[in-house]
């Protein structure tokens, strides 16, 4: 553009402004808003009368059919701005009269007008709004007038006030549109501002990073309120005992970061402690606790049953008591129909009596207490799992009295003391005349008498196949149930592989409480002696001994893959695999569908531990490959919850978990004889028969 033509444009002229009163106003017709949004016309009005109006309304001049004023003014720009006034009028805190600041339009299109006045405004960045409440704090007022002034709760001015405190470097970033609002938020979880900017520089600066993967990294030295040892020493104990809990502003006051984990262990330990005590003041030997006792802990140890208080006169009659109550109310209300709030109450208040009536305590016998313990650990949810009454070998009786009672280290006169020694507990025997006494005889007669003996009893079992499976079975169940030293005559036992912590809450698994809750039945079942554990065997029915049977040999099974370290005493690779092998083998026989069993990939147990080519061959494999295509973009943390959605339901496993599929072996038939290595046609002119039916007529032969 040229200077001369730069003189030649026409000189802006604004348009006039003046007071007009509010009865010569009215709403114009042609205002392009028709939907209701914002702020509603209450708070308008209720805001314009506390601050007067600080936008003037735009008019028109309004002219009869012959093109004379009429003295009034249409608004076709500021309706909401009119209602308001209109209501404050109505509501006789305005006079009808008051003058009215107004701009008042000669010329131009009214919808134009109005359009432009609401398009062509912007509204506040909300960055600005949070510098603006945190002014207003500094000029004296308070969360709640910030609040009331501005028609928004005092929750919203508390969140806008915590996003206002995230480092001023961020909020530049988040200023010039750099970040996104729910990643500005996600950074309020702590107040360290130079974390802040090392995670923003760590994520990479990006708006496609998620608030889920900041917020992750921003507490990834510090403990979720809902961890289980949170739940267990609860989250007041730790405020109380000045812990921190960091909060963002999608967090409740059930919800945070706990950032003093050494505190949280200390309080945790303090609390196991205090159980522990209580518990062993019953009258335990030892209370082992922690909060996550390791895989098959309890191996190697017997376990003692209690016998259940009865229900005194008194508690009996109230119980009976609260079951006629129950019944009553039940036909009462048999019809369906919602109960009152007080039935329900009632109800409530009995379930819980009964339970307390019904879950009733154990005991147990006192010299076997003296020498037992229990373990103590963590549920998932935090509540304490107790397992009490295990005796470990060196606790074990090792004698017995005349009265029938076992003893452990208790000295009979004519035995002498006992003395244990490398946990074995020894008697030294008094000296004797040697003429007044028979001696025991020579060890290598015994030696040799035994010896005849073994080979004549192998000779007598191996010609009695049902004898021979009540002593396999004896064998196993003291080697399953009585590892704590008992031997039997049959040298069979199972091997149980160690597989302590090699997976998080193995002990909590649907399948570890299956197995503990079967194994504790037939321990309930079957006695403590040796020796009367033949006579139980035999009693059980046919189907209860193979049901023995195959819980015992389960205890064996072995299909871990663990790390080969050659043949330097450990299992080698090609034992490894010999092992798997045989596992799949194992788990065609048994139908085994870990899918089918409970087992689904989620972030925890699989997508939240490999890397992002597999998780898109997961979704791939289980949903194809249009499904796959629409995660490939995403971050490693999005993607592992977008897969566990994708995957939920639909059957899919990793390879180790994956039922092998068996493959037909087809039969070597060598050569054929004449009449079947012909060309399939018959004597009598039969039609050829298919190659398939040839062989399924081999396979009836």
């Amino acid at each position: 553009m040229t200077k001369s033509q730069t003189k030649s444009l026409p000189k802006l002229v604004l348009s006039s402004s003046r007071d007009i009163p509010f009865s010569q106003l009215l709403l114009s017709q042609k205002n392009v808003r028709r939907v209701k949004a914002g702020l509603s016309i209450e708070d308008l009005a209720d805001d314009i009368y506390r601050r007067t109006l600080l936008q003037s309304l735009n008019v028109r001049a309004m002219v009869d059919v012959d093109g004379n004023a009429t003295g009034l003014f249409e608004v076709p720009a500021g309706g909401r701005r009119f209602r308001a006034l209109e209501l404050l009028v109505k509501s006789k805190r305005m006079a009808k009269d008051q003058p009215v600041p107004c701009v008042v339009r000669e010329a131009g299109i009214a919808e134009e007008d109005s359009l432009a006045e609401n398009v062509m405004r912007v509204a506040l960045h909300p960055l600005d709004q949070f510098r603006a409440f945190s002014a207003l704090i500094e000029a004296g007022l308070s969360e709640e007038d910030i609040a009331a002034r501005f028609f928004v709760s005092g929750q919203t001015v508390r969140q806008r006030l915590r996003l206002a405190a995230v480092s001023p470097t961020l909020l530049e970033v988040y200023g010039e549109d750099g970040m996104s609002l729910e990643q500005l938020m996600a950074f309020s979880v702590t107040d360290n501002h130079a974390r802040q900017e090392q995670v923003w520089e760590q994520v990479g600066q990006g708006q496609h990073v998620s608030a889920y993967h900041i917020r992750r990294l921003l507490t990834e030295d510090a403990i979720a309120a809902n961890d289980r040892r949170v739940r267990f020493i609860g989250l007041d104990a730790y405020t109380e005992a000045g812990g921190y809990v960091m909060r963002d502003l999608f967090s409740t006051d059930e919800d945070g970061w706990l950032q003093d984990p050494a505190l949280v262990e200390l309080l945790v330990s303090e609390k196991l402690s205090e159980v522990a005590q209580e518990i062993g003041a019953e009258g335990w030997k030892w209370v082992e606790a922690a909060v996550d006792l390791p895989f098959g802990c309890e191996r190697g140890t017997r376990r003692i049953t209690g016998t259940t208080v009865p229900l005194t006169d008194e508690e009996q009659a109230r119980r009976d008591s609260l079951v006629d109550e129950c019944d009553r109310i039940g036909e009462e209300y048999r019809d369906g129909c919602d109960l009152p709030a007080d039935v329900d109450a009632r109800l409530t208040e009995i379930d819980a009596e009964l339970t307390e009536l019904n879950c009733r305590p154990l005991v147990y016998d006192r010299h076997e207490q003296a020498r037992a313990g229990v373990f103590v650990s963590l549920a998932h949810d935090g509540r304490l799992r107790i397992d009490r009454g295990y005796v470990r070998p060196e606790d074990e009786p090792v004698g017995q009295g005349d009265d029938g009672q076992v003893d452990a280290g208790v000295a009979s006169p004519t035995s002498g003391p006992s003395v244990t020694v490398g946990g074995q507990v020894q008697h030294e025997q008094p000296a004797e005349d040697e003429d007044d006494v028979i001696r025991p005889l020579p060890d290598r007669l015994v030696s040799e008498l035994t010896a005849v003996r073994t080979v004549a009893l192998r000779d007598a079992l191996a010609g009695d196949p049902q004898s021979a499976f009540i002593a396999l079975l004896h064998a196993l169940c003291l080697s399953v149930f009585r590892t704590h030293g008992d031997q039997g005559c049959v040298q069979i036992g199972v091997t149980q592989a160690w597989l302590g912590n090699v997976a998080p809450a193995l002990r909590e698994s649907v399948w570890s409480v299956s197995i503990q809750q079967r194994h504790d039945q037939w321990s309930e079942r079957l006695p403590d002696e040796s020796a009367a554990l033949w006579d139980a065997l035999v009693a059980l029915t046919h189907e209860e001994q193979m049901a023995l049977l195959a819980h015992c040999v389960s205890q064996g099974v072995n299909a871990l893959v663990e790390p080969a370290k050659g043949y330097d005493g450990r299992i080698s690779a090609h034992g490894i695999a010999q092992r798997i092998a045989a596992a799949d083998a194992l788990a065609n026989v048994v139908g085994l569908d870990m899918a089918e069993a409970g087992w689904t990939p989620t972030v925890d147990n699989y997508l939240g531990r490999v890397t992002k080519p597999r998780i898109i061959e997961a979704v791939r494999e289980a949903k194809g490959d249009a499904t796959a295509v629409l995660i490939e973009h995403l971050k490693k943390g999005d993607m592992a919850r977008e897969a566990e959605r994708l995957l939920e339901g639909t059957g899919w496993l990793p390879e180790p978990l994956r039922l092998p599929v068996v493959e037909p072996v087809e039969e070597d038939l060598g050569e054929l004889p004449d009449f079947l290595a012909g060309d399939g046609s018959s004597e009598d002119g039969d039609a050829e028969q298919p190659e398939a039916d040839y062989l399924h007529a081999i396979a009836a032969e």
